[in-house]
């Protein structure tokens, strides 16, 4: 085994060299261990700097690792600011910018650290077995919050038996209390909760200012005078099953008193006031327990009744924001028909576009995604293609300038498939759709080519021409490769995500099948030779789609949803589910439940059939898998089951486990050809 990872070590050093001097290569599935990405970019107090997390999948420990790298504002000058097996993230500068603090995490836990610019020096504040998370410099860099869990005792309704010295009995039971007690990609919670804490950035003993049993999760925000923190919470008595409604409070450090600023049914989260240090801007939205619901920037002034929303008027979910350094606008990122963007918005909510092509920051599949901050000297954001995962790029007025290049010695000696979008109406009601349309490397116009239809998860997500690993592989294996976003997804408004309301799956089933019609017609596909896979939601539709239709040579369903009642009861946050995607509990609209749950198809399926899920997701549990993969071995469809150990919902995670994911839906395809 050590032999043949040195093996792989040196070809993936040498892999430059190689294809430098040799014709460009198509990928495979072992470049995805030279693949790196920029995230986290934070602009430096003065406007000169830039320190990132720049991501890289190490080959060694199989893990996506993040170091710390500093560049000027002009591209000059990368240089590493930590190295080593302590992946960092959580960039933050002090406020005169000479240190900046991060989070480091290894094989013994997280803790915060402190790095000194000028000399370089580290020290490591924190020393807790609970990690720390989301670090805040107060005004004066004297000291910095931060959060981290605090463990309590777990209940338990008999005292256990002492069993007797040198005996060997078993484990004492579990007692779980809460509806929310195992989420995907932590496991079993332990009892607990996560709390505010101020540490002096010189180190020290750190104090903890909340407490309770109430949630203290996200960024915390400091007032100018130093003496306030501004952060979410969700304070409800019945926070567990209400984890939806959190509103923005003030604590005083002083007194510890806690003060609701925000009032009303739904989320408010992400504060942050403006150079004035009085105009607080946040996230949020008006709960009216629809499916989708658009995320909308908020601000509140000194004198204000009541906040106002600055994009209600835009109908798009704003992912992230930053003020302006006068004060007078907001800069807000959001998805616009598959394209990450940047906007300015003024105090009077009109806008003006920024930069496109906002995103990056994922290397699987071409979701929405994508990091940036704004400063003295512009926005710096990370921006993408179909040919190039996260760079830094500055955005200053008019000019746009690149200042990383991370992948250009690899994916530059590769031939990479060229991406192009389509649009079709839908059979359904001439509902336009927007999907792309990957090209093999070699693409020969007078030939067809089998077709790969990929489907996105979510299903409030959405797909644009981003780089995406996963689809640059299918196509360099010789497939066209359809990636669209059907009727539910988001980047197109509101009411074009809630025509799934209380409906999923159902009409979107059709978006997706004009999609492939329309290029068959075109004269690109062989119609003797479709293939079907997607994720998550994406699985979901897949189950579907092989239920109403054989047309499909082969299908691959990874991390599906089967039964409706079974996901909604036995799901990671089973509060959620059941009030925003359905009209009622399962026994209360149990017919609802079976009619949109692809097990009631499940007798319709002649498709041969490959279901992949991770052993340890409790999104969409193993059981749903298990499930629809004995309904197919009971009619005797061709069906296997492939269990991904250690594998969470994030079943690509880890490299190798994209790797696997690729190669295993690629040789169920070709067992079909």
């Amino acid at each position: 085994m050590r032999s043949l990872l040195n093996t792989l070590t040196l070809a993936l050093l040498l892999t430059t060299s190689i294809n430098t001097l040799a014709e460009k290569q198509k990928l495979d599935a072992y470049d995805i261990f030279g693949l790196e990405y920029a995230s986290q970019p934070q602009i430096s107090p003065d406007g000169e700097r830039v320190v990132y997390v720049r991501r890289q999948m190490d080959v060694m420990s199989d893990r996506n690792l993040g170091h710390l790298w500093l560049v000027d504002i002009n591209g000059n000058r990368h240089q590493p600011l930590t190295t080593g097996a302590t992946s960092a993230s959580s960039p933050v500068w002090s406020p005169d910018g000479s240190r900046i603090a991060w989070i480091g995490s290894k094989d013994s836990g997280s803790q915060l650290y402190v790095l000194w610019l000028d000399s370089g020096r580290i020290a490591q504040l924190t020393n807790s077995p609970q990690a720390p998370s989301n670090p805040s410099w107060s005004p004066d860099g004297t000291r910095i919050a931060f959060n981290r869990f605090v463990p309590t005792t777990a209940p338990r309704l008999v005292e256990p038996m002492k069993a007797p010295e040198g005996a060997n009995w078993a484990a004492a039971p579990t007692v779980i209390d809460r509806p929310v007690f195992r989420v995907d990609g932590q496991g079993f919670l332990p009892h607990g909760q996560t709390q505010r804490f101020i540490i002096s950035s010189d180190g020290g003993a750190a104090r903890q200012i909340t407490d309770g049993p109430y949630p203290h999760n996200g960024p915390v925000i400091w007032t100018p005078d130093g003496e306030h923190l501004i952060f979410t919470s969700n304070r409800r008595d019945d926070w567990a099953l209400e984890g939806n409604d959190t509103e923005l409070f003030r604590l005083t450090l002083a007194s510890g008193a806690i003060e609701a600023l925000t009032d009303r049914y739904g989320p408010d989260h992400s504060p942050a006031l403006g150079p004035d240090g009085e105009t607080l801007a946040w996230l949020g939205y008006e709960d009216e327990l629809m499916s989708y619901t658009n995320t909308e920037l908020y601000v509140m002034s000194p004198g204000d009744d009541q906040p106002r929303s600055l994009t209600a008027d835009l109908d798009r979910e704003i992912d992230h924001f930053e003020w302006s350094e006068d004060g007078g606008a907001i800069y807000i990122s959001y998805s616009d028909f598959g394209i990450g963007v940047i906007d300015r918005v003024r105090m009077n909510g009109q806008r003006s576009r920024v930069a496109e092509q906002l995103g990056g920051t994922t290397l699987g599949r071409p979701y929405a995604s994508g990091d940036f901050d704004a400063g003295r000297s512009g926005v710096v954001f990370t921006h993408t293609s179909p040919q190039q995962p996260g760079d830094l790029f500055l955005k200053d007025g008019r000019r746009e300038q690149r200042l990383t290049r991370l992948n250009s010695q690899m994916l530059e000696n590769h031939r990479l498939a060229r991406i192009e979008e389509f649009r079709y109406p839908s059979s359904h009601d001439n509902l336009e759709i927007q999907g792309w349309l990957a090209y093999p490397p070699d693409y020969d116009e007078n030939k067809t080519y089998p077709l790969i239809l990929e489907i996105h998860g979510g299903p409030f997500a959405d797909y644009g021409p981003r780089f995406s690993m996963e689809v640059q592989l299918m196509a360099a294996a010789g497939y066209l490769v359809a990636y669209i976003n059907p009727r539910g997804s988001t980047s197109y408004g509101a009411d074009f995500a809630n025509e799934i309301h209380h409906a999923y799956p159902g009409n979107d089933y059709y978006d997706l099948i004009s999609g492939v019609d329309h290029l068959i017609e075109r004269g690109l596909v062989d119609p003797e030779r479709l293939y079907v896979t997607g994720g998550s939601g994406g699985g979901v539709l897949t189950a579907w789609i092989i239920g109403k239709t054989d047309r499909f040579k082969a299908a691959a369903v990874v991390k599906p949803v089967i039964n409706w009642t079974s996901f909604v009861l036995t799901g990671d946050f089973t509060p959620f589910f059941h009030k925003y995607w359905f009209p009622g509990l399962p026994w209360e609209a149990p017919e609802h439940y079976h009619a949109r749950s692809p097990l009631a198809l499940a007798g319709n399926v002649t498709t041969p059939t490959m279901v992949m899920t991770g052993e340890v997701d409790w999104r969409t549990p193993m059981w749903e898998s298990e499930q629809y993969y004995q309904a197919l071995k009971l009619q005797g469809i061709d069906s296997v089951l492939v269990r991904i150990p250690e594998a969470p919902h994030s079943i690509a995670a880890r490299p190798s486990q994209m790797a696997t994911k690729i190669a295993h839906i690629l040789a169920w395809f070709e067992k079909y050809p």
